[in-house]
């Protein structure tokens, strides 16, 4: 199966995402893990990352398809994987469809959650983590950009016919059966 996996920030993705790569035996490929695999081993991919990051800008979707296609060519994502991270543009859509010209993304779950349900969970693991740099201000602001950049693969998948969508409030258990109901599993 060739999944991605999108929602807000906090929403729980990268708990279900783990959960469901494990249930189905296929890999979970977080472009989050992309970067920092590729940071810590020094690779090509990684040195192009890095100067756009020291140099305070965001990484160009140019490397991020690269990192992303080197990431799907290995021998374990040949008979499936999961996606969570990617794509996030329009662009990006396009150019995952033309890495996966010869199959296609079989289902795209959204976990959906009410924005300020996500902003109270988010400001308690900040808060259980010591992350300062989770202020209200900046995970509001996050979730704007989320809806702004989402909204159109939102729209485009759900076109498509592959679009799920479950709530991923609730305890994890019970989003997991959900979701498993949701795609069949």
């Amino acid at each position: 199966m060739r999944l991605l996996i999108m929602g807000p920030p906090g929403a729980g993705k990268g708990t279900q995402a783990a959960i469901l790569a494990e249930r189905l035996g296929i890999p979970h490929i977080s472009t989050g893990d992309l970067f920092r695999a590729n940071l810590a081993n020094n690779t090509a991919l990684g040195q192009e990352a890095k100067k756009f990051m020291d140099a305070g800008e965001y990484v160009p979707d140019s490397v991020t398809n690269d990192m992303v296609r080197d990431r799907l060519e290995s021998d374990d994502a040949t008979s499936g994987f999961l996606m969570d991270g990617y794509p996030r543009t329009l662009a990006q859509v396009a150019e995952l469809d033309e890495m996966l010209a010869d199959s296609s993304i079989d289902r795209v779950l959204v976990l959906s959650a009410d924005t300020d349900a996500v902003v109270a969970r988010l400001l308690h693991r900040a808060s259980e983590q010591q992350r300062s740099d989770d202020s209200e201000e900046i995970i509001r602001h996050r979730m704007n950009v989320y809806s702004e950049q989402t909204a159109p693969l939102i729209e485009l998948y759900a076109g498509r016919g592959i679009l799920v969508e479950v709530s991923g409030l609730g305890a994890v258990n019970e989003v997991t059966e959900d979701i498993s109901n949701a795609l069949g599993l």
